[in-house]
């Protein structure tokens, strides 16, 4: 089961920035591009694990701070020649805010 959560207001997350939300299933970055659209990636690196939160975000991609492995946004995929694939999430902007897509645990009964 999959449930939308609010972030925050869009400019908490500076421009060609992001900001991580902790979830029970490990750390998503949530990244905002020049033109103000929002992706959300879990915040490791396919490639050595590195945090892409702390990456340099340019276009459409973030760069990992590690050894310079570059992700699409969008899909989560490195860019040739660097191989991997990292997971994103469903995030979108509404009134101002970021909502991220998050996956919730079952209830047990």
């Amino acid at each position: 089961m999959t449930s939308w959560i609010e972030i925050g207001a869009l400019t908490d997350i500076p421009r060609l920035g992001s900001r991580v939300v902790r979830t029970p299933h490990g750390n998503i970055a949530v990244f905002r591009t020049e033109s103000d659209e929002v992706f959300a990636l879990d915040d490791r690196c396919p490639h050595k694990g590195g945090p892409l939160s702390q990456g340099i975000v340019h276009n459409k991609r973030v760069t990992c701070p590690l050894h310079n492995f570059v992700i699409e946004l969008a899909s989560g995929q490195a860019v040739a020649p660097d191989e991997g694939c990292t997971h994103t999430h469903p995030a979108k902007v509404e009134n101002g805010v970021v909502w991220l897509s998050v996956r919730l645990a079952a209830a047990v009964g």
